[in-house]
């Protein structure tokens, strides 16, 4: 019988499988909740509360994509990342034995 998948397991094969979503995820969550922070604060001007937040979700977005380059680098490494394309190409279609 197969083990039933947690939920973590679960965001973590999608995450992987999905890595640029993600950082796009990560991107608009970072400017939402920056806005939403200095908002709050009512000493600065709107010009610079909406520069901060661009700088705080751009900083966010920079993590996340070292992250995603992690995943990568350590699927590369382990090998346990399938080959997603050889489904859609047959092998014997470019055999070079002509």
């Amino acid at each position: 019988m197969g083990e039933a998948k947690t939920t973590f397991e679960s965001v973590r094969e999608w995450v992987v499988e999905h890595k640029l979503r993600t950082v796009g995820c990560m991107w608009l969550s970072g400017i939402t909740g920056s806005i939403a922070y200095n908002w709050s604060q009512p000493n600065m001007k709107t010009s610079v509360k909406i520069i901060h937040a661009r700088l705080h979700a751009q900083a966010f977005t920079l993590a996340a994509l070292a992250g995603a380059a992690v995943v990568e680098y350590y699927e590369h490494k382990s090998g346990s990342k399938p080959d997603r394309f050889s489904k859609y190409l047959p092998a014997d279609a470019y055999s070079h034995k002509d």
